[in-house]
């Protein structure tokens, strides 16, 4: 029997989500974007904190080329528009999402990670876009997740003349959170994991689902959200025991 593409091991409220290709460097296959698609439409009940990674000293080296079907426009399309679907659910699917990086970080696994919420990178992790040295253009949102982290002219740069960042640039630029030691990523993962499961489980979906969103309208729009997002969470049982656990100097016990 072949291994599953996607190890999933739950510890409590934690899920970890290993991409296993260790042949492809965890490049993307239909498969494996297939099966992340399925853990994020039903994740197990009490997950609370999902953390994703990759296996044999890779996060995810982008789109398995050696797969590559040749499409035409239209199948080209379609293709895209499932990695949008699939990138915005890991996104907006309300648990939050944890990459703890190491090795190729490039192409479609920097899109991948551009769509989890918190990334950690290990010193050999290397973020790159590689597309415009192959002829081709970047297909799972790309423009508009790692485009938004680093401006559009900095991104241009970068799939013009193929340029890699290191964890350091990275954190430098944005498209890590933390810069840590070899070996490191999956301890402050799982740190980071169980603190975020603490927290009220609506403010943490108001987070995920809102930002972002609000990034996107004009600052009247975006205000007015913030305020919806605010009364939402500030009239929650959960905002009750908050703050009479402040009050009391102890932790609170969310739902």
């Amino acid at each position: 029997m072949t291994e599953p593409t996607l190890l999933v091991e739950t510890d409590g409220r934690v899920a970890t989500l290993t991409m296993n290709r260790p042949d492809k460097r965890n490049a993307m296959s239909d498969t494996l974007l297939g099966e992340l698609d399925a853990f994020f439409r039903a994740p197990p009940k009490d997950v609370r904190a999902v953390i994703l990674t990759g296996t044999a000293g890779h996060f995810c080296s982008g789109l398995d080329l050696s797969e590559h079907v040749q499409r035409d426009a239209e199948g080209t399309m379609r293709h895209s528009r499932h990695w949008h679907e699939v990138m915005d659910r890991i996104q907006f699917s309300g648990l939050p999402v944890i990459s703890a990086m190491y090795g190729a970080v490039i192409g479609g696994g920097l899109e991948l990670a551009t769509s989890t919420h918190v990334r950690i990178a290990e010193p050999s992790t290397i973020f790159q876009l590689p597309e415009g040295r192959r002829g081709i253009f970047v297909g799972g949102g790309a423009t508009v997740r790692v485009g938004r982290i680093l401006g559009a002219d900095r991104m241009i740069e970068m799939m013009l003349t193929g340029r890699k960042y290191g964890a350091e640039d990275g954190l430098r630029l944005g498209l890590t959170h933390y810069a840590v030691g070899e070996g490191e990523s999956m301890a402050l993962a799982r740190d980071l994991a169980n603190k975020i499961a603490d927290n009220a489980g609506l403010s943490n979906y108001v987070m995920i689902q809102g930002i972002a969103r609000i990034e996107d309208m004009s600052k009247a729009d975006g205000l007015f959200t913030e305020s919806l997002c605010a009364a939402l969470a500030q009239t929650s049982p959960d905002a009750v025991e908050g703050l009479a656990a402040f009050l009391e100097k102890r932790a609170p016990a969310f739902r």
